[in-house]
């Protein structure tokens, strides 16, 4: 049956060229392509010069910017997670058929597939370090010097569904976030086990919201955690200590990510669909993306303060 308003619905990848005069920013729009349904997972070439997006249509289109889309990938279910990884040049993709599969983007079909152990819901690369975060609270890390071995696999530290997974800059472990308001810190070193822990974050008062971005900073390797009650954070890991909380925006905030410098901090404000359709009021919840300049306060590790008390 055909439905007006359903064909009205545009899924579209969007550029946008940003220009920046000390704190004043400006945003300008390039071009923008479009995808048959939702689009769920975008990432950039190292060079910059191209951008990968996927999504429900089970495909991921290769744009060359100032050129035309093509298709590079295919599953058989929704692909929730794609990542350029230059080292090795292929591209890398995660969908809810359970599988990932590596590509070589000049190639129709995958260089290899692996098997999951569930649909992907997160996936983080660091090379040689992959993580993956499957449905069942699976993780899933992988040695990219040989991909087609699980290197291990381990239970969420945390209770409930996982959301997002972040590799430490150094390669020595991962975050994880859920839909509980909780990050767990998890190195993979058996020696290191005694420096894993969890806290709370994205909560008030009884309500408690998902986790549902973790960015490490370029520069300094503190991290930001981004949620669904419209705030963001910065973090440091090595001090287990907050270093700024920002203002809550007035709906959730689904994704983020920093520039290549760590100078801008881009985040998207949007209902986020948790609480179903229903909930979603067209003429109210309009979609945002926010830029913030971080200030070094706000992103440079500090020494512990050791107060006696836990997390």
């Amino acid at each position: 049956m055909d439905n007006p308003e359903y064909k009205a619905i545009r899924y579209e990848v969007r550029c946008w060229e940003i220009h920046q005069s000390g704190t004043n920013l400006a945003s300008q729009p390039k071009a923008a392509i479009s995808h048959d349904h939702p689009v769920l997972c975008s990432t950039w070439k190292e060079d910059g010069t191209t951008v990968f997006s996927g999504g429900c249509d089970k495909q991921v289109k290769m744009w060359p910017l100032g050129g035309q889309p093509v298709t590079v990938a295919m599953h058989d279910a929704p692909i929730t997670e794609i990542a350029w990884i230059p080292e090795m040049s292929l591209l890398v993709t995660g969908s809810w058929d359970k599988t990932l599969k590596y590509w070589d983007v000049r190639q129709p079909n995958p260089v290899h597939t692996q098997q999951l152990p569930e649909r992907c819901y997160a996936l983080s690369v660091r090379y040689p370090l992959m993580v993956v975060g499957t449905a069942d609270r699976n993780l899933v890390v992988f040695n990219l010097q040989n991909p087609q071995t699980e290197f291990k696999r381990i239970v969420s530290p945390l209770k409930y569904q996982t959301r997002c997974v972040a590799a430490f800059p150094d390669q020595q472990g991962f975050l994880v976030g859920s839909i509980e308001g909780r990050v767990g810190v998890h190195h993979l070193d058996e020696q290191q086990q005694n420096k894993n822990f969890t806290f709370k974050c994205h909560r008030e008062g009884s309500e408690i919201y998902s986790v549902n971005s973790l960015n490490f900073h370029p520069v300094h390797h503190t991290f930001t955690t981004a949620g669904s009650d419209g705030s963001f954070n910065f973090w440091d890991k090595d001090s287990k200590q907050r270093l700024k909380a920002m203002s809550r925006c007035n709906q959730p905030i689904p994704c983020s990510t920093f520039n290549n410098d760590g100078s801008i901090f881009a985040y998207a404000v949007c209902y986020d669909w948790s609480k179903g359709a229903e909930n979603h009021n067209p003429a109210t919840a309009k979609n945002y993306i926010f830029l913030h300049l971080p200030q070094e306060a706000e992103v440079k590790s500090k020494p512990r303060v050791n107060t006696g008390g836990k997390r």
